[in-house]
């Protein structure tokens, strides 16, 4: 006599189906991950790339810097702040201070200010870099802060870094970092133009491709000189 209800298991056919289903799924969600991966990471170099462009866009148009220009605050520059920190460098042909800096008068702060009045960056040129939350700083695609200075005084990492500038860019993750490196360099993070750290050792050696790898979900700051 059949069971009440007429109930049956799976067939092989029926199972082999949904399991086929489900790898499919799964291969979308993976696929996706990876473009949004891809994305980002072109983001990132396109980020260390523009600023480049800006920086020689303003130095063609007024042969000078930008937060290095001695011209700031005059009538051709009308608006602009002229750079203070450290006294008597404005227009030396170097972008003094950190690249992350918290100084409102220091040339790498004011680099920002003097590319958006002349057109070549997006942004307020209301200048406050008293911290990296504020609205002031460029943010990358994972609103880490983004900055330049030029290779004299660098501390983020140990190591010379070659170049007449260095482009840094916080909270970028791990997973990223060496996918970026190599688009933009040789993909080693310790070696090379472009190297990164880990944000909370920031000041320490480059990291290793290994400690890139273990931590994929870690915060690092990415560097490129150029």
């Amino acid at each position: 006599m059949a069971p009440l209800g007429g109930n049956k298991g799976f067939t092989l056919v029926e199972i082999a189906i949904v399991l086929v289903i489900i790898g499919l799924l799964l291969g979308g969600v993976l696929k996706a991950q990876e473009l949004i991966n891809n994305t980002k990471v072109k983001n990132y170099a396109a980020d260390f790339h523009n600023i480049l462009i800006m920086l020689y866009g303003y130095q063609g148009r007024f042969n000078a810097l930008p937060g290095d220009d001695a011209l700031a605050g005059t009538p051709s520059r009308p608006g602009s702040t002229l750079a203070t920190t450290p006294a008597g460098t404005v227009g030396n042909g170097v972008i003094n201070g950190a690249w992350d800096t918290t100084t409102n008068t220091d040339e790498s702060c004011l680099f920002w200010q003097h590319l958006r009045l002349a057109g070549l960056a997006p942004g307020s040129a209301a200048v406050d870099c008293s911290s990296p939350s504020s609205g002031y700083w460029p943010k990358n695609t994972n609103g880490g802060q983004i900055g330049i200075q030029s290779n004299v005084g660098f501390v983020t990492m140990t190591g010379t870094m070659h170049g007449s500038y260095v482009i840094c860019s916080k909270n970028i993750l791990g997973r990223h970092v060496l996918q970026l490196d190599a688009l933009l360099d040789d993909g080693n993070p310790a070696t090379g133009s472009v190297r990164a750290i880990q944000t909370a050792s920031a000041g320490g050696a480059p990291a290793t491709t290994v400690t890139v790898q273990d931590n994929p979900a870690d915060s690092f700051i990415v560097c490129m000189s150029m």
